[in-house]
């Protein structure tokens, strides 16, 4: 029955066209349109889904696609829409035996549009296997006139493959790697690199289904050409000729958009093979002598592994194996006898794919000594060597210290390196912005007497509440470590943001002392010589520079001034925001004109 319909819908040619915009990111402009189709709107087929669906099952996927052609460009000759069209063209399509060559240029010449206005956008369906032909077929188009877009980068069968064989002007990123692309920095590195390509390749790049302001400006941030999505507009049969005035005032503002950051606990894939040590072996048969003898010849060797037949049964340290023989008559009882009997029959095992902090826990949870004696690792179940407790510290060590320079394990707030970058972001985008260093007051008596869990505690709850206070869109909460902050607001309203800050502290802090403290404003603690201190209640210190374009040349000069802004914050006593207005150090004039709150 639908297939019925399907033929009647060719016979009488009762397909309509609609166009929705694509933009140039940079300036606003827009550069042109892609037509879609829809079917008749009282039936099943209106959807192109369900339209294409069924044309394939009655075998008339040409015949509906050629149709569709032509109802795209003779509606957007009759609109006179400016700018280019892309007109979706599957490769199936391209490649029919019976396609009479040049239609499409009949076309466009019948409704008087240039080659030159018309982008060939191939959209993939199924897999493309004949690069060649596919690629002959495209060049007779080029020569045409017509330019060539790749549609659905990154979701297609064969689209990469399509850009390296046939070098498109286009490219059209997937909508699935744009949207919520401001929360996930794998989709952000994704359509990075997309855009590395295509500067190299000469490529113009067009990210699809952009639906939010924040995927907006993000796209705009990454230097992507062009934009199109719901959010800069939605497919109509007659649409505007120009881009909203929303839309125009957002792409112009110097402001940036906020990279997604890394808010997961520590984690690595590095795995017990990074510490594999090869040490020789030795078979349970043999005698403690032999075993002394190749420590005394191996002087830095101080554990030895048994295996038999490539399973490990056990280590012998050298440590327990001197001990012994140094009592008397142990050796001449002993010393011929085979090792096995003084060895540690209880050894840890691990495989070698065992990530370095499960592996970590393990020692920890295991009893003190294989921590001192190391490890076998494994190689489905037969031995491929030993590690040690002192490599597998340092490892980790490292990778937390490199951790935390990109987000803070306490918080999960970005780190020293990501504030760094965004600071030379805005720098470098020209915009109006304000640096504010955060501090608690009398940190350090308070973790001394509450104890560092109840320190954690609130570190943790300052950086929520800096968060809850500023446009996740617009603004940036950076933890540098302990109980200093940074946060880099674009938002206009910045003071009445701090001051909430403040006040956010002041309810909260509240309910992490006891009752007896509150009350006296207060607590008593010891200092370095045992004598009674009365200690105030926590308090909070902002200090905030106002950064105009020109004034500062780096992330350390904002970094050194919104410092300085601090100390001058935490000279007020209680809770107290200084804002310093004065131009910074690369200002054409100076001002001293200070607030202070």
């Amino acid at each position: 029955m639908l297939q019925a319909r399907l033929q009647q819908v060719i016979d009488r040619q009762e397909l309509s066209a609609l166009f929705q915009p694509i933009i140039h990111m940079q300036s606003g402009e827009t550069i042109g349109y892609e037509g879609l189709i829809r079917g008749p709107s009282d039936s099943p087929l209106h959807s192109p889904l369900n339209l294409f669906k069924v044309a394939a099952a009655a075998n008339l996927s040409v015949e509906v696609e050629h149709l569709c052609r032509k109802v795209v460009l003779e509606r957007f000759a009759l609109l006179n829409l400016p700018g280019k069209l892309f007109l979706n063209v599957s490769p199936e399509c391209l490649l029919y035996p019976t396609m009479r060559d040049g239609e499409t240029l009949d076309y466009i010449h019948q409704f008087g549009i240039s080659p030159e206005r018309v982008i060939i956008e191939l959209t993939e369906s199924q897999p493309t296997y004949d690069y060649e032909l596919l690629g002959n077929a495209l060049a007779h188009y080029s020569d045409m006139g017509f330019q060539i877009a790749i549609d659905d980068l990154g979701e297609g069968f064969s689209s990469l493959r399509l850009w390296s064989e046939l070098r498109p002007a286009y490219v059209k990123i997937d909508m699935h790697f744009i949207q919520g692309i401001n929360l996930d920095k794998v989709k952000l590195q994704f359509v990075r690199s997309i855009q590395q390509i295509a500067e190299t390749s000469g490529t113009l790049v067009i990210a699809e289904g952009i639906e939010t302001q924040a995927e907006l400006l993000l796209i705009r941030d990454l230097g992507i050409a062009c934009g199109q999505g719901y959010h800069i507009g939605r497919p109509l049969s007659d649409p505007p000729t120009f881009t909203s005035p929303q839309i125009a005032k957002s792409l112009s503002n110097r402001g940036i958009a906020i990279y997604p950051q890394e808010r997961t606990h520590f984690q690595t894939s590095t795995t017990a093979l990074r510490l594999l040590r090869v040490v020789q072996p030795v078979s349970p048969q043999i005698s403690n002598n032999e075993v002394l003898d190749i420590f005394v010849r191996n002087p830095d060797l101080e554990v030895i592994p048994v295996v038999d037949h490539g399973v490990a049964v056990g280590l012998i340290t050298r440590r327990n194996l001197v001990d012994r023989f140094a009592v008397q008559f142990i050796r001449e009882l002993h010393g011929k006898k085979h090792c096995d009997m003084f060895m540690d029959r209880a050894p840890l095992i691990v495989d070698k794919h065992i990530k370095l902090p499960e592996l970590s826990r393990l020692v920890v949870e295991k009893e003190r000594h294989h921590l001192f004696n190391g490890f076998i690792i494994n190689d489905q179940d037969q031995y491929l060597g030993m590690g040690t407790g002192h490599d597998l510290m340092r490892e980790i060590t490292e990778m937390q210290i490199n951790a935390a320079r990109y987000a803070n394990p306490l918080t999960l707030l970005p780190g020293n390196v990501p504030i760094n970058e965004h600071i030379d972001r805005l720098i470098e985008n020209g915009g109006r912005f304000s640096a504010c260093y955060v501090d608690l007051d009398f940190f350090k008596p308070f973790n001394d007497v509450y104890g560092y869990r109840k320190g954690d505690d609130v570190i943790q709850m300052t950086g929520k509440i800096l968060e809850a206070h500023c446009d996740p869109a617009r603004d940036f909460v950076g933890h540098i470590g302990g109980d200093d902050f940074l946060v880099l607001l674009q938002s206009e309203n910045y003071e009445e943001r701090f001051q909430a800050m403040i006040d956010g502290f002041t309810n909260e802090i509240r309910h992490q002392f006891s009752k007896k403290d509150i009350e006296l404003g207060g607590y008593i603690s010891e200092d370095r010589r045992g004598q009674s201190v009365f200690n105030p209640l926590l308090t909070i210190s902002l200090g905030v520079v106002k950064v105009e374009p020109g004034h500062f040349l780096s992330h350390y000069q904002i970094a050194t001034a919104a410092a300085e802004a601090k100390k001058q914050a935490k000279r007020i006593s209680g809770n107290s925001l200084f804002i310093d207005r004065r131009a910074g150090p690369c200002a054409p004039m100076y001002s001293d004109q200070i607030q202070a709150a």
